[in-house]
């Protein structure tokens, strides 16, 4: 998972380094993250890829423990303010404020990750859960002692949007009987 975000991370600014004017200016990119720095996964991930662009030369700056709302939406429209190049916003629930402050800075490229909503100057980015959601049903399936497995999934289009976790594995003679039973609001209480 560390792996996608920081690749993904560059890649994106790599994107951002064409788009740029001038080759002497230096790139500035913000990240707002939904949890701590110190979290060790996806706040903790995301942070990985920050520190990556800044050995590459990249000015940056980030703001942890963003609640989702307006907190985010202010803090968003700061770093825009401040000029820098690119934003990455980096939870599902700052998708809505994303996209409504790349509405008053048409000249900030936005980076939301886990979302689906797009504009001209906002990107989204994610990577592939579907293969690793399929592994995790093989494995629970295996491991069952009822025939039944779940999963705790926050409610998201990415989550109903996969299909892979629905069948365990091609060639399975039980069909097991997969819900998302938990809906969390906060990814910490899971």
């Amino acid at each position: 998972m560390k792996r996608v975000l920081m690749s993904l991370s560059i890649l994106c600014l790599c994107m951002v380094f064409v788009l740029t004017p001038s080759a002497d200016e230096k790139l500035k990119a913000a990240f707002v993250y939904v949890g701590p720095i110190g979290d060790g996964g996806w706040t903790y991930a995301h942070n990985d890829g920050r520190k990556a662009l800044e050995k590459m030369g990249v000015q940056t700056a980030y703001v942890e423990s963003v609640p989702e709302g307006a907190e985010a939406e202010r803090i968003i429209t700061r770093f825009a303010a401040e000029g820098y190049d690119v934003v990455f916003t980096t939870s599902y629930g700052y998708m809505d404020m994303t996209i409504e402050v790349a509405k008053k800075f048409p000249g900030v490229i936005f980076g939301h990750c886990s979302g689906y909503k797009r504009a001209k100057n906002v990107f989204t980015y994610f990577g592939r859960m579907y293969q690793p959601k399929y592994l995790a049903g093989i494995i629970a399936g295996k491991m069952t002692k009822t025939g039944k497995i779940g999963f705790v999934c926050r409610p998201a289009p990415y989550f109903r949007s996969h299909k892979a976790y629905k069948r365990l594995h091609p060639g399975s003679e039980e069909r097991q009987s997969i819900r998302c039973r938990a809906h969390r609001l906060d990814w910490s209480v899971v």
